[in-house]
């Protein structure tokens, strides 16, 4: 039995696809952070007008499959909470990616689940 092994894609080109997708769905995505292109992780600050922020991980689930852990409690912030986390992240991480979402619906634009 030949098995295919699912193609692993950089951080970049994932992030490329993803702002594109967005666009394509009518949803604003803005790259806010470049991190390493090669193996960066992704923070997502999914922002909801007059609401608040969501900040979001990217990360694999103990299965291997794609999912995301959600920061500070999983709920709405406000946005100057939301970018003070993302900034401590930064300082222990210099090669995390930044992508902020904008999009009134709350949409999650991702594949994964919440871990």
């Amino acid at each position: 039995v030949q098995t295919c092994a699912l193609p692993i894609f950089t951080t970049d080109l994932w992030i490329a696809a993803h702002v594109r997708r967005c666009a394509v769905d009518g949803i604003g995505a803005t790259v806010v952070r470049k991190g390493d292109p090669l193996g960066g992780a992704v923070v997502v600050k999914l922002y909801l007008a007059g609401q608040g922020c969501r900040v979001m991980t990217r990360m694999s689930g103990p299965d291997g499959e794609p999912g995301w852990m959600a920061a500070l409690g999983g709920g709405l912030v406000p946005e100057t909470e939301a970018d003070a986390y993302i900034a401590r992240q930064v300082k222990y991480d210099p090669d995390l990616w930044v992508l902020e979402v904008d999009d009134p619906k709350g949409r999650h634009p991702f594949e994964g689940r919440m871990l």
